[in-house]
C-alpha cells in the first residue's frame, strides 16, 4: 500500500536507489532536486532534506524567485517510488510553465496507478491551503502524464512553447 511521507534522512539509501534508476542528469519531477544539491553523502542529503522541509514552513521566507512548496515521497514500506510537490502559489514562471504540482514516478514503479493516487492525495491537501483550483502542466509529448491529469479532472487550457519546451497546461477545480 503506497503512502506519502515528508522527505526524511531515514530513507537515504532507498532514495539513492530510486535516484540512480532515473539515470545521470535526468530531471526528477516533484523531487525538488537542484543541480547544486549534493545528495550522495549523509551530510549533503541531510542538508537537501532540511531545505525541502524548510520550503514548506510558513515561518521561513521563500528564497528569491521561489514560492513556498511542500514535498512528499511516494513510498511502499521503505522503498521510494517517486515524489510529488505542491507549490502554494504561482509566480510568473510557474503560471507559464511549471504549475502548482509536479510529480514523478521512478521507471520501475510506473504503470501501477501511483501517479494518479499521489495526485489525488495532494489535490485534497491543496484545498486545505485555500486553493480553489490548481494548474498542472506536462510536456506535450507525455501522454501518460496528460492522462493522469485528465483523470484527476484537469481541463486543458492550452498547449504553448515555454522555457520547459512545448507544454500542456491544465486547470483542476477543487471541490469546496
Amino acid at each position: 500500500m503506497p503512502a506519502l511521507v515528508e522527505p526524511t534522512t531515514r530513507l537515504h539509501a532507498a532514495w539513492l536507489a530510486a535516484h540512480r534508476e532515473w539515470g545521470e542528469g535526468v530531471h526528477e519531477d516533484g523531487a525538488g532536486l537542484r543541480p547544486e544539491d549534493e545528495v550522495e553523502t549523509s551530510a549533503g542529503f541531510a542538508a537537501w532534506v532540511h531545505r525541502l522541509r524548510a520550503e514548506s514552513d510558513p515561518a521561513v521566507p521563500p528564497a528569491e524567485g521561489r514560492v513556498r512548496c511542500s514535498y512528499w515521497w511516494v513510498v511502499e514500506g521503505d522503498d521510494v517510488l517517486g515524489a510529488i510537490a505542491l507549490r502554494h502559489e504561482l509566480n510568473d514562471f510557474l503560471l507559464r510553465a511549471g504549475g502548482h504540482i509536479g510529480y514523478g514516478i521512478r521507471p520501475s514503479a510506473r504503470r501501477r496507478g501511483l501517479a494518479s493516487w499521489a495526485l489525488a492525495a495532494v489535490l485534497s491537501r491543496a484545498r486545505t491551503l485555500g486553493l480553489d483550483r490548481v494548474l498542472i502542466t506536462c510536456a506535450d509529448g507525455n501522454a501518460a502524464s496528460a492522462r493522469v491529469i485528465e483523470r484527476a479532472g484537469g481541463v486543458l487550457e492550452d498547449v504553448r512553447d515555454t522555457e520547459l519546451g512545448r507544454t500542456r497546461r491544465y486547470w483542476v477545480d477543487l471541490p469546496g
